[in-house]
């Protein structure tokens, strides 16, 4: 078996490239196989340039490719854009009406297979014939698409594969691409970010989701709709994003486990309702999926500069946490632990993706739930002293919280600095005494606060310092390096706030050179390690043209720094 294997289908969007893709991507995982998939697409309806990437073979995967092996090419435009990127011994697969005259084209005549709308289809069934996929589990998946009340349709689906299967078979030239050894299996989940982040939140008892759509966080409600009714979760979608960050924390205050999703400009009208988290000391998770800016920037496409924006949203000083999962696995059990913290430290906190993660799947094993402890909102009745004071001073800043109704105490809250009862007080020394109240939960947040993990030895010539999605091409870079013999280890941060210097100051004191890798132009991470730590990252790999990391575009960026000679990629 070939063990990498970089297949991309582009097109326009309403070709059917997602179909054929997610379809060939579901099919490779119950087959048994590792893929990684990642999609590009253009903010429009129908046309642009969009791409569905599937990396597959023996694994696992991390990240996507550069170079590509097989070309799906359902428009001219694709074969233009990508023709650079084809290796040597490349496939391309096009309609007969605008194939190239290159090495490895299969021309094929589309128009003699069926209707174009089906076209899709019959490129599936030629991608499951150049693979060597039996062609019944390619029509498992078709009959699962379609399902039982599209007879019609699947027949005539069912009918395309075949003659486009029979064709392949008299007219695919030999090439080394055929998978072999893979072992069926049906339990691996295929994922991507948004949904790992959605039944994350689920499985830690959300009970209220707000939002207003905005690109790239809607599927994570979206996900969460499709499970709403049977985890008894209440999805609005309210008339902006002020509303809906208003709305997550009167749930919160009535006793739900909320969160919001948004992304860069949405969360900017959220700021206000942030700081009202923070005064009346209400819990909620506020999920930040980032995308290029300033203003609409580029929607569909990704980017980690939010970080700064995020860490200081909402006026006044209060304590939050933010964290920013690298993989799958991290944006479930994340979201998860975001969750039940908020809670524990009644504070607004944070949880950073960006559209690479968000869109970016991988198989996954089915998550273990059952040591899971759903968030339990506010405190029993019979342990709070009397007479109840909600904003009861205490040394670790944390206080009795109640839920309205659900005794016979009144609970009271209010926006405006208030005394231990929760009545509008402008006592300056009772003001002074509530800051600090509320800054001292930042220590609860530290105690908390997840260390960042070591990929290699303490000492290294040469670490990499990463921080959410940069994981992945982070850790095919270091393997790669590791391939030649240099000594090299990456740092990867699933948190970046509150961060405590003890976790990871003298890892970076040991390694010899330290390079920050992250999606941004001005280096906001390197700048708080700095900050905060007294640790200056002398050098950074940085990418700010939407596009995602690769372990190509890494080391063809580490030459200045580190002889990379003798790495193929």
């Amino acid at each position: 078996m070939s063990p990498d294997i970089h297949l991309l289908i582009g097109g326009e969007a309403g070709q059917g490239l997602v179909t054929i893709g997610q379809l060939l991507a579901k099919t490779l995982v119950r087959a048994g196989y590792e893929v990684f998939v990642s999609q590009s697409y253009h903010s429009r309806i129908r046309g642009g340039h969009n791409t569905f990437a599937i990396r597959l073979g023996g694994g696992p995967f991390f990240a996507p490719r550069d170079s590509i092996d097989i070309l799906v090419a359902l428009n001219a435009e694709t074969v233009e854009l990508h023709r650079g990127q084809l290796t040597g011994q490349a496939l391309l697969i096009a309609d007969s009406a605008f194939a190239p005259d290159l090495p490895g084209t299969i021309a094929v005549p589309f128009a003699e297979l069926g209707p174009e709308r089906l076209w899709n289809t019959a490129a599936l069934a030629l991608l499951g014939k150049i693979l060597d996929l039996p062609s019944d589990t390619l029509h498992q998946a078709v009959e699962v698409m379609l399902g039982k009340k599209h007879p019609e349709a699947l027949a005539e689906n069912k009918e395309i594969m075949e003659k486009s299967w029979g064709w392949a078979t008299a007219h695919v030239p030999e090439h080394n691409f055929m998978l072999n050894g893979g072992a069926p299996t049906a339990n691996r989940l295929l994922l991507n970010g948004n949904e790992a982040i959605a039944l994350g939140g689920l499985a830690g008892g959300l009970k209220f989701c707000a939002f207003y759509p905005m690109t790239p966080s809607t599927s994570i409600v979206l996900e969460l709709i499709a499970h709403a009714e049977t985890m008894g979760c209440v999805i609005e979608q309210a008339e902006d994003e002020i509303s809906a960050i208003n709305m997550a924390i009167g749930a919160a205050f009535a006793g739900a486990p909320s969160m919001v999703a948004t992304s860069g400009g949405g969360f900017a009208l959220m700021a206000e309702g942030v700081s009202l988290a923070a005064m009346t000391e209400t819990p909620v998770l506020i999920v930040v999926a980032q995308r290029p800016g300033p203003a609409t920037g580029m929607p569909t496409r990704t980017e980690q500069a939010d970080l700064e924006f995020v860490l200081h949203a909402g006026h006044g000083e209060f304590p939050r946490a933010i964290f920013a999962p690298g993989n799958i696995e991290a944006c479930f059990h994340l979201t998860q632990k975001a969750l039940l913290l908020a809670e524990r430290s009644q504070s607004p906190l944070f949880l950073l993706t960006d559209q690479f993660l968000a869109d970016s799947a991988r198989p996954v094993e089915p998550f273990d739930t059952a040591s899971i402890a759903p968030v339990m909102a506010g405190a029993e009745a019979n342990t709070v002293s009397l007479p109840y004071q909600r904003y009861l001073l205490t040394e670790s800043g944390l206080s009795p919280r109640l839920l309205p109704g659900l005794s016979e105490h009144l609970v009271v809250a209010d926006s405006d600095e208030h005394d231990e009862e929760g009545h509008i007080s402008e006592d300056h020394g009772m003001r002074i005494a509530m800051v600090e109240k509320r800054l001292r939960k930042l220590e609860l947040l530290k105690q908390e606060a997840i260390a960042p993990s070591l990929d290699g030895e303490k000492g290294a010539e040469l670490l990499f310092v990463c921080w959410g999605s940069t994981e992945g091409p982070v850790r095919e870079s270091v393997a790669m390096l590791r391939g030649v013999g240099r000594s090299v280890a990456s740092l990867h941060f699933s948190q970046v706030w509150p961060l405590v210097p003890a976790q990871f100051l003298d890892i970076l004191q040991a390694a010899g050179e330290v390079i920050c890798v992250e999606g941004n132009a001005t280096g906001q991470f390197a700048r708080l390690i700095k900050r905060e730590a007294g640790f200056v990252i002398p050098s950074r790999i940085a990418r700010y043209d939407g596009l995602p990391f690769t372990a190509h575009y890494i080391l063809d960026r580490l030459q200045p720094f580190v002889n990379v000679e003798g790495i193929a990629w």
